[in-house]
């Protein structure tokens, strides 16, 4: 059938304002969900909800279809009925000090707990000097003093009596001891030694030696003594300082008994004050306290050595109604998992227990933690971090230098917390089927995909819908309200947007702009309610920011640069389409397509491949000819055709099937000797069977060749072939709808390839008869009769003339 011209109602799918019962947005109440969203909305409350292992999400789909917000609202919708996850802090460890402890308190109870230590620490600092400065305590210490000495003076005495009594003299120097001979009860000279028989020399130094080596066992002997009383002494200490402590402690663990992390900390905690109670003395001068074997800085009132009994409050819930719902905009390794500060001292990096610093899962746990995959994906080893926590249900705060062995300095390894922590991933699809392809822990731990429509049905509810969309962007934006007319153009805009005239776009970002804009030239013309023209003056001057490089390229058109013809006819030669799609925005451009033939092998010659400037799909889509004129017209006799296809002036590279069934036509022109109107301009893939297919970007090619013809001068002949199945893609802008209302354009719908060489030659394409034949004079006929002298041509003179024979006795088939 003879494709007829679509009416103007056809191509554009008008929004009666009329429907609405509203005057403005402002009377319209807010919409909660997202319209069109039921199936994200669902995986979403379902991934949430359900509290298995390795249920984490991934809501998956472009920009702006309100991934994040939907997101955002369900969870606190969640969170508001689920229990606020305890406080956490890290403490020293006594044991072992570079292993800090957790410590899992009640909510909001971690803040309490610092500031009861801290007063624990001022009372035990006033406490225990003071308990040390008892005249109890000074007679006991003396006692301790005196026994020692006492000990060590008999000892040494009784090497002195030994001594005396073998006229030697047991001497004390600043050099420590020494035996000498007496005599007269002096010390004897060394003259006066010589002076005496030499068999008194020698007994006299053999019993010096006697008497040193007598000396060294009570020397040796004295440490001992020094431990044994050092050990009285902490004995003591533990003892007078036993009361205080106890007193001070017992009554944080009566207020935290049922926090059992606590009240064990509080235990071993009592212990080690016992043991180093000097701690809390003012440090003599010169002296410097160390943390882990390395000096630290000794603050006023000597405070270095007490950090070991501060609390480090790691994440605290005070205040909190449920669970935590963290967005973490910059998720490096540490910002997820922690990290452990240091400070410079000395000329080394130091750190405790008290620089751990929470990450975005410690301040999630017990939560919602909702991440960027792609900024996720870009941080060096954050992904795998995540991972690793994910399936240990641990966090492991681990500095990421030392776990890669890039330094080597005093480090920590602090005790795992529990995670119990549900993550949504929010990013494009292309990222979601990517891990999942690549990643085998992946589908493991992101079981629920959370997809996001990119469009949705339209109707007389879904308009109404969206209309409500409008009023709840405007008011959370503080527009201004919309008329009814308004909304009307927005919702006309939605369906330009999503592609089809029977679908709205999702895609909630660009209508905000459209509604900020549209607020803007309303407040220009000093109107309080947005209208109609408002909403198209916004839409034009986008157009116009956009369409600098449009602008030029219709200028080269216009000017002669790039040859497109829109009036005459041409053997072998059709304007072509195509979209040019540059900072979110797509405009169509014309383009000259030209083929032509002679006798050959049956190749069709894709310049553009042959080239390397077309894509593997506009390649296929030359193939598909090749199997369409071979299918149609050489099915029982070889194809000696030699055809050669290009995009005239074409620099940038073509891709897309878009244009195969402009290059079939031209070609089928070509082989025919049949011209083509330039005035109409073709787009549609085609198949093998030469159906026309449909084609992405539809509005913009017919308005790219719109905007030339008219601007050359509309004669009413010009237009533009599209599929059939295109139809309901259309929605045209109001001046191309108007010009064809005029009789000045139009838009020819087919299904078929004969269909669309009908429009372009105005010879009928023809179709085989009950004997096989095309009648004669059609395209297909022309075309046929030109293969066969092709095929004819390229057989030797012998055979060639019995074909020609057969072709005049019997029809080709």
């Amino acid at each position: 059938m003879k494709a007829a011209a679509l009416s103007a109602e056809q191509l554009r799918r008008r929004c009666d304002p009329a429907r609405f019962e509203f005057r403005t947005t402002g009377e319209l109440a807010d919409l909660a969900d997202a319209p069109g969203q039921a199936r994200a909305t669902g995986a979403i409350l379902f991934g949430v909800d359900i509290q298995r292992e390795g249920y984490n999400l991934f809501a998956m789909g472009p920009e702006g279809l309100g991934r994040r917000t939907m997101v955002r609202r369900i969870l606190e919708q969640q969170a508001q009925g689920s229990a606020v996850p305890p406080d956490w802090c890290y403490v020293f460890n006594f044991a072992t000090p570079h292993r800090p402890c957790a410590l899992k308190l009640p909510p909001g109870r971690a803040p309490k707990f610092q500031q009861d230590m801290e007063r624990l620490v001022e009372d035990l600092r006033a406490g225990i000097p003071a308990a040390l400065e008892t005249d109890e305590y000074r007679t006991r210490l003396k006692e301790i003093e005196t026994g020692f000495n006492q000990r060590q003076e008999q000892a040494l005495g009784a090497v002195g009596e030994h001594a005396r009594k073998d006229g030697i003299a047991l001497l004390r120097t600043p050099a420590g001891f020494g035996f000498a001979p007496v005599s007269k009860d002096a010390v004897m000279s060394p003259e006066d030694f010589q002076k005496l028989p030499q068999p008194e020399q020698e007994r006299l130094q053999e019993r010096i030696a006697a008497l040193q080596e007598e000396l060294e066992a009570v020397i040796h002997e004295v440490p001992k003594w020094r431990r044994e009383s050092q050990r009285k002494l902490r004995d003591l200490n533990r003892q007078v300082n036993s009361a205080t402590v106890r007193s001070l402690i017992e009554e944080l663990e009566g207020e935290y008994r049922e926090v059992p992390d606590v009240a064990r900390y509080l235990g071993e905690l009592r212990e080690d004050v016992l043991d180093h109670a000097d701690y809390f003395q003012q440090p003599k001068e010169g002296e410097r306290p160390t943390l882990f074997g390395i000096p630290l800085p000794v603050s006023e009132g000597g405070e270095a050595p007490l950090r070991r009994y501060l609390v480090n409050v790691l994440v605290e819930h005070s205040g909190a109604t449920g669970a935590p719902i963290v967005c973490e905009e910059n998720p490096t390794h540490d910002n997820l998992v922690g990290r452990i500060e240091h400070i410079a001292q000395m000329g080394t990096l130091v750190t405790d227990f008290s620089l751990i610093k929470a990450g975005a899962l410690h301040r999630a746990n017990g939560g919602y933690l909702v991440l960027e995959a792609m900024k996720l994906l870009t941080q060096p080893f954050a992904w795998e971090a995540l991972k690793r926590n994910l399936r240990s249900r641990e966090i492991r705060t681990e500095p990421l230098g030392q776990a890669l062995s890039l330094i080597s300095t005093v480090s920590l390894t602090p005790q795992p917390i529990p995670l119990e922590v549900k993550v949504v991933l929010v990013g494009p699809r292309i990222i979601y089927y990517l891990l999942h392809a690549y990643d085998p822990e992946f589908a493991e731990l992101f079981k629920v995909a959370a997809d996001f429509e990119d469009d949705f049905d339209r109707g007389p509810a879904a308009d109404l819908l969206y209309a409500r969309v409008v009023a709840t962007i405007a008011r959370r934006e503080q527009l201004r309200p919309l008329d009814r007319e308004a909304v009307a153009q927005v919702i006309e805009y939605a369906a330009r947007a999503a592609g089809a005239a029977e679908k709205l776009s999702a895609n909630l970002e660009s209508l905000s702009d459209l509604l900020r804009e549209s607020d803007y030239w309303a407040g220009s013309a000093g109107r309080a309610v947005a209208t109609a023209a408002d909403v198209q003056h916004a839409i034009d001057a986008q157009e116009t920011r956009a369409g600098r490089l449009r602008d030029r390229v219709h200028e080269a058109i216009l000017r002669g640069t790039l040859l497109i013809d829109t009036r005459g006819e041409r053997v072998g030669q059709v304007n072509g389409l195509a979209v040019t799609e540059l900072g979110g925005r797509a405009f169509g451009v014309p383009h000259r397509i030209t083929a032509r033939v002679r006798l050959g092998g049956g190749k069709v010659l894709d310049i553009e491949r042959e080239s390397e400037l077309g894509g593997p799909i506009h390649s296929k889509g030359v193939l598909i000819l090749s199997g369409f004129l071979t299918a149609r017209y050489a099915a029982r006799r070889a194809l000696a055709l030699a055809a050669s296809l290009v995009f005239e002036q074409s620099y940038g590279g073509v891709e897309g099937d878009s244009a195969s069934s402009a290059e079939l036509c031209a070609l089928l022109s070509a082989i025919a000797d049949v011209p083509l109107r330039q005035s109409l301009s073709v787009t549609g893939s085609v198949n093998q069977h030469g159906d026309v297919q449909a084609v992405g970007g539809v509005n913009e090619k017919i308005e790219g060749f719109f905007d030339i013809c008219r601007a050359r001068g509309l004669t009413g002949e010009q237009g533009v072939i599209i599929p059939a199945s295109n139809v309901q893609h259309l929605m045209l802008r109001a001046d191309v709808v108007q010009a064809v209302a005029d009789g000045q354009f139009a838009v020819y719908p087919v299904t078929s390839i004969d269909q669309a060489v009908e429009l372009l030659t105005g010879v009928p394409a023809g179709e085989r008869d009950a004997l096989g034949a095309f009648p004669q004079g059609s395209v297909n006929f022309r075309v046929e009769q030109k293969l066969f002298e092709f095929a004819a041509l390229s057989r030797p003179t012998e055979t060639r003339s019995k074909t020609r024979r057969g072709l005049r006795s019997r029809p080709p088939g």
